[in-house]
């Protein structure tokens, strides 16, 4: 054993040149060996620590900038948080660019927001106009949401990674905070009713929630699926429900960071989510077009037992990217890619009205989402003809159509204290707020 050791102790891998591989020491090389080259001393006392003897991790080694990412790979980006984005971005996370107070609003509009939240009665005629162009984003805008405790600022998910909150009447900056949390496309935003935050969700595999006035991202929901949709419950704010791109849906416990319930079944892409108001059921669309199904396109569930009552709501072959309950009465509508908007009731067994629906718009096949007003008396909807579409919600007449954008318009939602204002974006990246005045006429700020 001790000329064992002493034998591997003095080879090397060097001192294969001496003799042919397989003979005996008589066989030596006629060519004489090149100088062998001195080793290079080098300060690391153990080798593990050197680059060359470092053996990869395949599990976290970031990809290379630019290159192909796997499945596997990107599962890892989104479960591991010490894994590197393979494209990081060089630009603070958080810029902050205008101011989030109200205190440099207009004296006219800023008294009618006010009286507005306390419920006062305000005059019709408001000395400066309440349109307004919100320019920032560089792709589509897949979603907006006013804030229901600061009424003057509305929020904003692109395809350009980012969230964007917007002072909307500022007389200086109107883009008051840009959001770059995500490492991929933004598809939903939501307000929390709990401090000045919001929360995201998109193509990077997780929801975030931002505090909007420090900047700062405080929790992150991660997933092993795109998260296309997040919605808050009704009754209790420390619950948001979450749907993705393999069709789970899991309803999430801020204050613990941990899944509380799941609601499982074989469904395609969660398109969207809703809650009823009592906060009882749970209404999901998804895509089943790969299913050829019309069966499972929109789902009643039954919040609390976490089974679905109905899978057989919608029974036209085509999917639905946008579902909304009426604020008062018991029914909801779904925005169909068959051109229309269909109407369902929120009570057993949840029928189609058959003899009304909302139609003269376009949706080809665009996530265009549609919303009641906050009277519930009125229906808007984007269009794929990039314009915003009126109807009356007991009639189902339609009422108004108003060019906003050259692109299609995806989302239009309405302010939550001024009736006569509504937000909207397109697929090119523009946002805008328009306002009726006195004459029934929407105003759109070029």
């Amino acid at each position: 054993m001790d000329l064992l050791s002493k034998a591997y102790s003095t080879a090397s891998d060097d001192d294969d040149g001496d003799s042919v591989t397989g003979r005996g020491s008589q066989y030596t090389n006629p060519f004489s060996p090149p100088p062998k080259r001195s080793r290079i001393e080098t300060s690391f006392s153990n080798p593990i620590q050197m680059p060359g003897l470092r053996r990869p991790n395949l599990h976290t080694e970031a990809p290379i900038p630019g290159g192909y990412i796997s499945k596997r790979q990107r599962a890892a980006l989104a479960t591991d948080p010490k894994v590197i984005d393979p494209n990081p971005k060089s630009v603070d996370p958080s810029p902050v660019v205008g101011s989030l107070s109200d205190s440099d609003i207009p004296h006219g509009i800023l008294t009618k927001l006010r009286r507005h939240m306390k419920g006062g009665v305000v005059p019709n005629q408001t000395p400066q106009s309440l349109s307004a162009a919100l320019k920032g984003h560089s792709k589509s805008v897949n979603s907006l949401q006013w804030s229901k405790t600061r009424a003057h600022l509305l929020a904003s998910a692109g395809m350009d990674h980012t969230v964007c909150i917007w002072n909307v009447w500022s007389r200086g900056q109107k883009q008051a905070r840009i959001l770059n949390c995500h490492h991929a496309a933004v598809k939903d935003v939501k307000w929390s009713q709990q401090g000045l935050s919001v929360l995201s969700c998109g193509y990077d595999c997780t929801s975030r929630l931002v505090d909007v006035e420090k900047g700062m991202e405080t929790q992150v929901f991660r997933e092993d699926q795109i998260v296309e949709v997040v919605k808050f419950c009704p009754d209790n704010y420390n619950l948001f429900l979450s749907g993705g791109s393999k069709g789970l849906l899991k309803l999430w416990d801020i204050r613990t960071g941990t899944v509380v319930r799941e609601y499982v079944r074989s469904l395609g892409p969660i398109l969207d989510v809703e809650f009823t108001v009592d906060g009882r059921y749970l209404i999901t669309s998804s895509d089943v077009s790969k299913s050829n199904l019309s069966e499972n396109s929109i789902i009643v569930w039954d919040v609390s037992r976490q089974v679905p009552l109905s899978n057989q709501v919608y029974a036209e072959a085509y999917t639905c990217p946008s579902i909304r309950c009426h604020p008062f009465e018991p029914y909801f509508i779904a925005q169909s890619n068959g051109n229309y908007i269909a109407i369902f009731s929120t009570r057993p067994p949840f029928k189609l009205d058959k003899y009304k629906r909302y139609e003269s718009h376009g949706v080809s096949g665009f996530p265009i989402k549609c919303n009641f007003s906050m009277d519930g008396n009125m229906v808007a909807t984007g269009s794929n003809d990039g314009c915003i579409y009126s109807y009356d919600t007991k009639t189902s007449k339609f009422l108004k159509k108003v060019k906003a954008y050259e692109q299609p318009c995806v989302d239009v939602v309405f302010h939550p204290s001024l009736p006569d204002v509504v937000a909207s974006c397109s697929w090119n990246g523009e946002v805008s707020v328009a306002h009726r005045d006195r004459s029934n006429n929407w105003k759109i700020s070029p």
